[in-house]
């Protein structure tokens, strides 16, 4: 597993934990560190990754709600709202990551952490939200114009 998708996993069980704790901060974050015992380059990204998460939490569910059809953003798997919310972060406030990437390391990370259907899940949410939030690639093309070529 490469650094930055460890430094994602590392993030949504740091905030996964964080909610089960309450609203607040772990009792003890040097003893969620302790516990995961990540490098310090994993645990750097992990940390601003969840910092970014924590500061835009408002603004990410408000892109998650509307896409959850008949579902209250409360009533999914704690794990699966953290990947979400992470995915969502990166898409909103992490520009240079690219929309396919950040869904594909938001999937893989719900097939390892997630229930048995959590990654084609979190891929139907995210696709919805990436298409609302992102411009897609050929559109932004040198040379073209609303994806088609100029003559």
């Amino acid at each position: 597993m490469g650094k930055r998708r460890e430094g994602r996993a590392a993030a949504v069980q740091y905030l996964f934990a964080r909610e089960l704790q309450g609203e607040g901060e772990p009792a003890n974050a040097g003893e969620f560190w302790s516990i995961h015992s990540a490098k310090a380059s994993v645990r750097s990204h992990a940390e601003s990754l969840a910092q970014g998460v924590l500061s835009h939490l408002e603004e990410i569910d408000a892109h998650i709600r509307p896409v959850l059809d008949n579902f209250r953003i409360e009533r999914l798997a704690a794990v699966d709202r953290n990947i979400l919310r992470l995915a969502v972060h990166e898409l909103l406030h992490l520009p240079d990551v690219p929309g396919p990437v950040v869904i594909n390391e938001a999937i893989e990370i719900a097939k390892s952490l997630g229930g048995g259907e959590s990654g084609s899940f979190v891929n139907g949410i995210l696709h919805k939200i990436a298409q609302k939030v992102r411009k897609p690639v050929a559109a932004e093309a040198p040379g073209r114009e609303g994806g088609k070529t100029a003559d």
